[in-house]
């Protein structure tokens, strides 16, 4: 099935390097596997319709990135049955906007330093996780939340604290997760800080299922 995505890379905060990387990963997935992938850092793409795209990519946003229409016009697509996916800094996003913290799941509190560590895998049947092992040993920041989404979302994946240095959630740290909100689906994934994840294979396979899943192409 062929469908497209907007990938939206907007800082107005801390801008990871990874970014173009990220891009060109995203772009070579959808050459792969037949979507099309426009990437776009102008918040005027949110003040036109969305129609066009089965989901939309914040992929290491940071800071305000929309505007008051932009904001509009985004919680008119997802509520009517748009994808929306985050990875990374996405949760670095939008602070002032009460419905951007709900539409995510969590707002990024702190990380330790960028480090190998260890994700456990809870749900092995997602088009994200599925490839993976049931524990996926990974370098990233290893992203903390203000608080645990757990209850308000689906966790596919948490973050074993004692694998890494400087973890601050304790024993229940979602780091990869699903939701629905309206008739949309929500997509998050707390790691792609470096662009050597975009190199990984497991990692592109990782993102392929969430954007697969978030624009409602595979179950």
């Amino acid at each position: 099935m062929a469908f497209n995505v907007l990938v939206y890379t907007r800082t107005t905060g801390y801008r990871h390097d990874s970014i173009p990387d990220a891009v060109a990963a995203v772009r070579s997935l959808g050459a792969a596997h037949g979507f099309g992938v426009d990437a776009s850092e102008a918040p005027g793409v949110f003040e036109a319709p969305l129609d066009a795209y089965a989901a939309v990519v914040f992929l290491s946003t940071s800071g305000e990135v929309l505007t008051p229409e932009g904001r509009t016009r985004l919680t008119a697509y997802v509520e009517s049955g748009g994808g929306f996916a985050g990875v990374h800094a996405a949760a670095c996003t939008e602070y002032d906007w009460p419905y951007y913290g709900e539409l995510l799941g969590a707002r990024f509190a702190r990380h330790p330093d960028h480090q190998p560590g260890r994700a456990v895998v809870e749900d092995r049947a997602h088009p994200a996780t599925r490839h993976l092992p049931p524990v996926w040993e990974f370098t990233d920041e290893w992203y903390d939340f203000r608080s645990s989404p757990r209850t308000s979302v689906h966790v596919l994946a948490s973050a074993d604290e004692s694998s890494y240095t400087g973890g601050g959630m304790g024993a229940d740290h979602p780091l990869v997760w699903c939701r629905r909100q309206g008739t949309g689906r929500v997509f998050y994934t707390a790691l792609g800080h470096a662009a050597e994840a975009y190199e990984d294979p497991d990692f592109r396979a990782h993102l392929l299922g969430g954007i697969n899943w978030a624009a409602g192409v595979s179950r």
